[in-house]
């Protein structure tokens, strides 16, 4: 194992020095917005500037990537990065600071989008599965040490600013010294979302109203301990153990839903994410210890949802379509991200702030409540995929759906398929008149036979 991750060390310690910085970045801004006196309304346009900026990246930068190379690219974005965490000190203005962290997400995007061409360029058949789930820990191991590094010194002072973008800077050197052979061209990925709906409406709701939830939380999550009057401390604990408790549940989930239909799982935990949600929203808990063990809890119900939707979809996606029902799903989730945090600030600038909660419990139980029609109309697939648990960073792009070990037979420059029809709701629960596969989700042909 160490031999396959000598190769793409330095891509590794870039990727981890850019998610330090961008985790500490998005932190320090809602809790500095905060103590500057920002509206609510305002900190949620920040989590909806950065959404915009990051999707509009995800599409545009692989055509930057053409007219300049994969090492410049990948510089200038990661020093604009900086400058931007920079500007946020010099400049401490909503309206500027929105437009800003736009810029930032668009960053973000591309310098991401290239990490993970250039592993999965890397990358054999026999070493992908190594480098990508080696990715996914740095991923979740940086961004959670991003956000544990404001509780190094208060964030009303420069300090945080300044050490944002040093790592920023320091993302740059490991890609810009390294002697590595730089990957193909960025392909740009075609999305389908009629077909995405087609195949499995069940994610592709899921994944949107996902989407909303977790944008929502992870912009005013802060904001939300900051005005029930939680230290800095303590606000970074409580992010952290979010994302601690989505990661610890995702292998005993996987394994269930292995085992049994995944909307069932999928129902389990949303039911879990209401209950909690609407708990805090009924107690008002003031106690950091009892606060962040309910966030923890909270993680674990909300986090895996986005991977049972994405393996429910690929249940019945074809041996080739993984990467665009991956990618395709990725920019529902991305489109809800822009959404949530406006909705929830709204409700808790004229409300209070417990109303971030009466939000998500609400789009959680719409998870539930149409998972739960679907499987009144299509009965589960008779084979599946083994489930792969992850937690989705904000920084995910289309480009780790290539990385993946299920990508392996996936031609991405492809479209997807537009000859599905549309799916019969009239098919009996139990399956007896439904395709081949047991078709949950699918309306497949006869000759479009489900992966296997």
């Amino acid at each position: 194992m160490a031999i396959q991750l000598v190769a793409v060390a330095s891509l590794l310690l870039g990727s981890s020095f850019l998610l330090i910085a961008g985790a500490m970045h998005g932190l320090l801004l809602a809790v500095r917005g905060a103590a500057a006196g920002f509206t609510t309304t305002e900190l949620g346009l920040l989590g909806t500037g950065w959404a915009f900026g990051f999707v509009t990246g995800t599409i545009l930068i692989p055509y930057v990537v053409r007219r300049v190379g994969h090492v410049r690219t990948y510089g200038a974005l990661a020093s604009v990065a900086a400058v931007t965490i920079l500007l946020n000190l010099l400049i401490e203005t909503p309206v500027a600071w929105i437009a800003i962290r736009a810029v930032t997400g668009f960053a973000f995007a591309g310098a991401a989008m290239i990490v993970e061409s250039w592993l999965n360029e890397r990358a054999t058949r026999e070493t992908r599965g190594t480098i990508f789930s080696v990715y996914q820990m740095v991923n979740f191991a940086a961004s959670t040490a991003g956000q544990l590094m404001l509780t190094i010194a208060p964030p009303t002072e420069y300090f945080h600013f300044v050490l944002g973008a040093i790592f920023y800077c320091l993302a740059i050197l490991p890609t810009a010294l390294s002697t590595a052979a730089t990957p193909r061209q960025l392909k740009t990925t075609r999305f389908d979302i009629r077909r995405l709906y087609t195949l499995s409406p069940v994610s592709a709701v899921a994944c949107f109203l996902i989407g909303c939830v977790n944008g929502a939380f992870g912009t005013l999550g802060p904001v939300y301990a900051q005005r029930i009057g939680l230290p800095v401390r303590e606000i970074a604990t409580l992010t952290a153990g979010a994302l601690l408790g989505g990661s610890l549940i995702q292998f005993p989930l996987g394994w269930l839903s292995d085992r049994m239909d995944r909307r069932r799982v999928l129902v389990g935990v949303g039911v879990g994410a209401v209950v909690i949600g609407l708990t805090i929203l009924a107690i008002r808990p003031r106690d950091p210890v009892f606060i962040t063990g309910l966030i923890v809890l909270y993680g674990a119900m909300s986090y895996p949802m986005y991977a049972l939707s994405v393996a429910h979809a690929n249940d019945f996606a074809g041996a080739d379509e993984f990467v665009k029902i991956a990618s395709g799903l990725l920019l529902l989730y991305g489109i809800g991200t822009m959404i949530g945090p406006i909705v929830a600030s709204y409700g808790m600038q004229h409300w209070m702030p417990e109303a971030l909660f009466a939000f998500t419990a609400t789009f959680h139980l719409l998870v539930v409540g149409y998972t739960l029609f679907r499987m009144t109309r299509r009965a589960p697939p008779s084979t599946r995929e083994s489930f792969k648990g992850f937690i989705l960073p904000k920084t995910v792009t289309p480009e780790s759906a290539v990385l993946d070990p299920r990508a392996d037979a996936v031609d991405e420059n492809s479209a997807l398929p537009a000859e599905a029809s549309s799916p019969s709701d009239d098919v009996p629960a139990n399956g007896e008149d439904s395709p081949p596969a047991g078709g949950d989700e699918s309306s497949l042909s006869p000759d479009e036979t489900p992966k296997t």
